[in-house]
């Protein structure tokens, strides 16, 4: 069963990874490498449907990125481990994804910094299924349970792993499985592949909705992330490789100010504003359902993509807890961001 289930989330992720959405023509043709920014940019998105990454295509669709001048072609992995494997790789320019991979990748000896930060809490839901319930009622309850990530290596396994250690339990007393989100996840509760997992919304919308499962632990607040994490959680954002990003300014500047300007506007209107503006797929659990999803994340969100101060230190003692490349190694959490494109309007 467990099987079936790793082979529909691979591919889901074949089949998401050909998808691309451009954001503006390709209009201008000076040269980057001659000391101009042409302004033409992949970004890889973990999730585009994810209402925690909401902000990548939030901004295509107010036409923020083309009033700044750049030209942005935005594409979608289901896992955030898969969008930075992109960006080592230089097929894309930027990641929309989770903040602590940057930390990740510094002791592997890559420098990837975050030039936007969109939230302050992860944004992340563990579930528990129904059927599960009744053995499952709190992290404490993990030794022997198949619990579902989005992939392995993922911010949703860095997650999990801590919530275990935090609460007694091992990394190696529990499963991983690898589902992604939205269908494959619930398709996983259905089978009863896992009896757990950490997801977003809408997926979270619709567990409830479909009486798969009820929220164990919700990490979609500033409130709930320092209950379950300790501190702030900087999670969702934009980051780049540091290199490219010092010879490429202009062009970053840019694009950090389309952002700001969606994180301002984000704030100054509702849910139902906001579902407005996005695809009319994107609410695959009906439009009502996909209101409340916003509605029950916007909180993790900042406001001005400004790095929350004490933010760094907590990502950094999450991932110390369980990763064995972490624990021991000295994280300049420094160079892991950057505010000089978000302050001061960007």
């Amino acid at each position: 069963m467990r099987t079936s289930v790793k082979l529909t989330a691979a591919a889901a992720s074949a089949l998401l990874a050909l998808t691309t959405l451009t954001a503006c023509g390709d209009n201008g043709s000076q040269d980057a490498a001659a000391g101009g920014d042409n302004g033409k940019i992949k970004i890889m998105v973990g999730g585009l449907d994810k209402v925690i990454y909401l902000p990548a295509r939030l901004t295509q669709q107010l036409g923020y990125f083309e009033d700044e001048g750049v030209h942005v072609t935005l594409l979608t992995e289901p896992a955030g481990v898969q969008a930075t494997t992109s960006l080592l790789s230089g097929d894309v320019q930027g990641v929309v994804g989770f903040y602590d991979h940057t930390l990740d990748l510094q002791v592997k000896g890559k420098q990837v910094e975050s030039v936007v930060q969109f939230a302050h809490a992860p944004g992340e839901v563990e579930v528990v299924s129904s059927k599960a319930a009744a053995g499952l009622t709190s992290a404490k309850d993990f030794k022997g349970k198949k619990l579902g990530v989005t992939g392995l290596g993922s911010s949703t396994d860095f997650l999990t792993k801590y919530l275990a250690v935090k609460n007694g339990v091992r990394t190696s007393e529990f499963t991983p499985v690898a589902v992604g989100a939205g269908q494959t996840f619930l398709s996983a509760m259905k089978q009863g592949s896992i009896d757990g997992g950490m997801t977003t919304d809408p997926t979270v919308a619709q567990v409830l909705d479909k009486n798969l499962g009820k929220v164990l632990i919700d990490m979609r607040t500033p409130e709930g992330s320092k209950e379950a994490l300790g501190g702030p959680y900087p999670s969702s954002s934009l980051y780049m490789n540091t290199d490219w990003v010092n010879s490429h300014k202009d062009t970053v500047r840019k694009l950090a100010k389309a952002f700001v300007k969606t994180l301002k506007w984000m704030s100054t209107h509702t849910p139902e504003q906001i579902a407005d503006k996005m695809p009319a797929d994107y609410a695959q659990g009906g439009k009502e359902l996909y209101v409340r999803a916003i509605k029950d994340t916007l909180p993790m969100f900042t406001k001005d993509g400004v790095m929350p101060a004490d933010g760094p230190a907590t990502v950094e003692r999450v991932l110390k807890s369980f990763n064995p490349n972490l624990k021991n190694a000295s994280v300049d959490l420094k160079k892991t961001y950057t505010t000089e494109f978000v302050k001061n309007g960007g």
